[in-house]
């Protein structure tokens, strides 16, 4: 079984392997489906789940876009079928990322491209597995035993040999009730966040896209607004079918709009000690809100000087224009891009607010015209003629001042679900090996949960 990756360890904790433990509940690991057992034709619009690796969040699964199969698939890959209390890791890529299975995601798939930990009914909680797969040791584990050349991939092998520290049944009960406690109130915020997002969306959309006042006055309905915006609203349509006065422009005439760069990685004059945010468009594939609070990496001045759009003031709106199209985010920190965005400097008539929700609705319109050999990928060239209904100013006031209220309390939300993450993943290692005590463990949640 080898050594334990986690040192020192409290002398009654019991070391093995991830496999052992497995074997001991009665569970296993095992690959999801393959390609050939699963083709892209047979995904549908609504149906049971596919995990795949995009959706493997921080321990958890995020369902945005994900993929579904028919009810009748599901039955004839049921092998693969995912239970409560399984852990899900990827099989490329980011490998030492991993989810742990809720109740209401019983019966969804461990799709291609995935790996399941079944612990059975063995000595170890699958919460408190979950937890230990998570310590940056046993993290680094993974990754340096992967295989591939060009990308890491993880194996049953691999997986099973990962060793295990199996604490008391009491202190794994207590330790996932401290980090627990974190999780949950990340949890509370980011379904928060989930709802405020929704309403300031569904406000874009009626107001912007259906034009639903304007239409209301048509047809002769009730006011639905406060008599202060009903008012604001034209009471009839023009012959381009958006309300009368409002203005038909193009996006790239509304904002600046920008891209960015990667600086050799070679030459560290422009990386280490770097004091400034540089996204990538994975930055924004790991947010489960469009608010960027930071980066993976950091750039220098000298870095920054390579990039010709520099470092872009905080408000700036970031849509990924490639690897894939439709990441969106308003930076909340002055930041530099790589060239995987179309990034809208709004310092003209549309708010980044407008503009965010704008990109939202229209990015089926902005896929259809992109581009690319490879993959694809939107130029700047293409983007700046989309066309964009330009509201009076008074309206776009009304949506500023009803909507950013929303978007304030979404930023306090990430700015706080931060603040825990960095306690939880503070504490993790500490609890693991022993280094400090349950209770004051528990006076470090108390103190931010």
């Amino acid at each position: 079984m080898g050594e334990s990756v986690i040192l020192p360890y409290p002398p009654d904790w019991v070391l093995t392997t991830l496999g052992e433990v497995a074997a001991s509940g009665g569970g296993n690991i095992q690959t999801g489906p393959f390609g050939s057992q699963l083709h892209a034709s047979d995904y549908v619009e609504h149906g049971i789940p596919s995990v795949m690796p995009q959706n493997i969040g921080d321990n958890r699964i995020t369902e945005k876009g994900i993929a579904r199969i028919t009810a009748e698939d599901a039955e004839r890959l049921s092998r693969y079928l995912l239970q409560p209390g399984d852990i899900v890791y990827s099989r490329r890529g980011d490998v030492e990322r991993r989810a742990l299975i809720r109740p209401n995601q019983a019966g969804w798939l461990c799709g291609t491209g995935c790996l399941r930990v079944r612990l059975g009914e063995g000595p170890v909680m699958p919460e408190f597995a979950a937890y230990y797969l998570a310590h940056p040791d046993v993290r680094a584990y993974i990754v340096q035993h992967a295989v591939g050349a060009t990308m890491p991939n993880l194996n049953t092998s691999i997986l099973s040999s990962v060793p295990f520290l199996v604490p008391p049944r009491g202190e794994q009960e207590q330790i996932c009730e401290i980090l627990g406690a974190l999780d949950d109130k990340i949890e509370l915020n980011r379904r928060m966040n989930e709802t405020l997002e929704r309403q300031a969306r569904a406000i874009f959309k009626d107001w912007f896209v259906d034009f639903g006042p304007t239409r209301a006055k048509m047809e002769g309905r009730e006011p639905y607004l406060a008599p202060e915006l009903w008012n604001l609203f034209p009471a009839t349509l023009d012959d381009d079918g958006k309300p009368m006065g409002w203005e038909l422009s193009e996006i790239g005439k509304e904002v600046e709009a920008v891209g960015g760069a990667t600086p050799s990685t070679k030459e560290p004059a422009f990386w280490e000690g770097g004091e400034h945010h540089w996204a990538t468009p994975k930055d924004l594939s790991k947010l489960t809100s469009p608010v960027l609070l930071d980066t993976d990496r950091k750039i220098t001045d000298a870095g920054v000087k390579k990039i010709s759009s520099g470092l872009l003031p905080a408000g700036t709106v970031l849509l990924s224009s490639r690897a894939p199209i439709g990441y969106l985010a308003i930076a909340e920190v002055p930041t530099a891009v790589n060239q995987g965005f179309i990034a809208m400097v709004c310092e003209k008539r549309l708010p980044n607010l407008f503009v965010l929700f704008w990109c939202y609705e229209n990015l089926d319109y902005i896929k259809g015209i992109s581009g690319g050999s490879t993959f694809a990928e939107i130029s700047k060239k293409a983007f700046r003629p989309v066309p964009v209904v330009v509201p009076s100013e008074q309206v776009l006031t009304a949506y500023e001042n009803l909507v950013r209220p929303l978007y304030d309390h979404i930023v306090a939300n990430m700015k706080e679900t931060a603040s825990l993450a960095q306690t939880r993943d503070l504490l993790l290692p500490k609890l693991m090996s022993g280094e400090i005590r349950l209770r004051e463990a528990e006076k470090a949640v108390e103190a931010v949960a």
